[in-house]
């Protein structure tokens, strides 16, 4: 029985040591649990504040060029109005008169063949 308390008292003793050791466990995890760490984010939001800023003076920038742009496309006109409209006539002018001067021509090869034909006709006749 010696054996038997020997042991009994080891394994009393292993528990006790398990207790202690779970319970060392337990006081470090409630002093982890209470322990708040704190981030130092001021240069961080410094950053985020200085980027934001850029990022507005860069979107106003935008906006202002779009305003500009689209109030330069409201006023341009390439050409004026009444250049177009003596442009596109004296274009129409042109094709007419070449219209009529190929007819003329056209004419005036058809009524010189008619001649020679007459003439030839008339030479030989007489």
């Amino acid at each position: 029985m010696t054996k038997l308390e020997e042991l009994s008292a080891l394994l009393v003793n292993e528990i006790n040591d398990f207790k202690n050791g779970v319970e060392k466990l337990e006081k470090i995890n409630d002093q982890l649990n209470d322990i708040k760490i704190k981030i130092d984010l001021t240069r961080y939001k410094s950053m985020i504040e200085k980027q934001e800023q850029k990022i507005a003076s860069h979107t106003k920038a935008m906006e202002r060029f779009e305003s500009r742009f689209e109030n330069k496309i409201k006023q341009a006109k390439i050409y004026p109005t009444w250049a177009v409209v003596v442009f596109i006539i004296s274009v129409l002018l042109g094709v007419v008169s070449f219209l009529f001067i190929s007819n003329k021509i056209d004419f005036t090869r058809n009524l010189s063949n008619i001649f020679f034909q007459k003439e030839c006709f008339l030479y030989l006749v007489v």
